[in-house]
């Protein structure tokens, strides 16, 4: 166990109070970052993360793009008490991956979306309508399949390119649909994915519901969720309401790293105009808690650095509560990208990466007494 004590400026109105914080997954060889968590029905925790080689001791340098990045797994039977050595989920045959972000449907199954980079020959120049991260071309978003708990992973599944989408692979191709954030199975059963579209031409990016009425085996466009001619938006995770409203909890870049919310009431057919949520931090994940009140966390990459939190109303209307601070001893603002689960009736997990302060970036978490209100 590691980490910072509850901190007082946690308010006590909002019935969340952080127990303690535990390491997941570290090891000083690695870069760990982004990761995401399901909860199986018999109570399993699945945290599935990034890693790559930490490549400083050999006079390399951290990056969100390596060759070697790859998909991991890693299980608590515990309650988080207690995690298994990390297991291969899954390793891209034309690049490094990044971002599994897992769900859990309601037969069981689960979906696990990502995207990669792929390595370009030394020398190679920047060729037009390729995104570039480096010396890393993008390739865009691939989803995987799980139906026995996560012990083996089907795919990969590429879903079809955002409508209008410019930018492309390197085999020439419009990149396939992605992001970084969580989709949901609503009511009626269909999976709600919100995908970035890329701007080939420096443009702001914009983002575009996706739907799968077969368990994320094809896709289908619906609709534009979030554009503007001089502001980003990027990384969302959606969220149904108890009233069937459609909610997106979105990054953005060109307005001071304000989240902004976007709504839909009519099931993803149109999404209203997008609102500022009134504060910083990114990205976000949206948990039911069980009195329907909503506990959305989020990373703070300002000082003081660390992850954040916030109880919404049932309904995600009502943005203005009091900020929960979860973790504010990061020393840079390499960490955060929450997920978050019930461990139990009055206990819920975030989970997150952070750093030490030698800078080794690890998967992390904080257990939180839920309190009922």
């Amino acid at each position: 166990m590691v980490g910072c004590p509850a901190f007082a400026e946690q308010p006590a109105n909002t019935g969340i109070k952080k127990l303690r914080d535990i390491v997941i997954y570290k090891d000083d060889t690695f870069y760990c970052s982004f990761p995401s968590m399901v909860r199986r029905p018999g109570g399993e925790l699945l945290v599935a993360f990034r890693r790559a080689p930490n490549r400083t001791p050999y006079g390399g340098h951290l990056s969100h793009s390596d060759a070697n990045s790859y998909l991991m797994l890693t299980r608590s039977r515990d309650n988080g008490e207690t995690w298994t050595q990390p297991e291969l989920l899954y390793a891209h045959p034309y690049g490094g991956s990044q971002d599994p972000c897992m769900v859990q449907l309601r037969d069981g199954n689960i979906i696990c979306s990502s995207y990669g980079w792929c390595l370009m020959p030394a020398g190679q120049s920047q060729l037009p309508d390729l995104a570039y991260n480096e010396n890393y071309s993008f390739l865009g978003g691939y989803l995987l399949t799980s139906e026995d708990g996560g012990d083996h992973w089907n795919g990969p599944i590429y879903p079809p390119p955002t409508s209008g989408e410019k930018t492309l692979n390197v085999f020439g191709k419009p990149v396939p649909a992605y992001n970084r954030g969580a989709m949901c199975q609503g009511a009626d059963g269909r999976l709600y994915w919100v995908v970035a579209k890329s701007a080939a031409s420096r443009e702001p990016t914009s983002t575009h519901l996706m739907i799968s009425s077969d368990e994320g085996k094809s896709w289908a466009y619906s609709c534009p969720v979030a554009e503007d001619g001089k502001i980003s938006f990027n990384e969302t995770s959606i969220y149904e309401t108890p009233k069937g409203d459609l909610v997106a909890f979105t990054r953005t870049e060109g307005m001071g790293d304000h989240t902004v919310t976007v709504r839909s009431t009519d099931h993803g057919k149109t999404f209203q105009k997008w609102q500022d949520a009134g504060f910083q931090g990114h990205p976000h994940y949206a948990l039911h808690l069980p009195d329907n009140r909503v506990l959305l966390v989020y990373g703070y990459r300002h000082e003081p650095f660390g992850v954040r939190a916030r109880v919404l109303d049932a309904e995600c209307r009502e943005m203005s509560g009091p900020e929960i601070i979860l973790r504010s001893d990061g020393t840079n603002g390499d960490l955060g990208y929450p997920w978050a689960t019930m461990i139990s009736k009055d206990r819920a997990l975030v989970v997150y990466y952070f750093h030490t302060p030698q800078g080794i970036r690890y998967i992390a978490g904080s257990i939180l007494e839920v309190a009922a209100h």
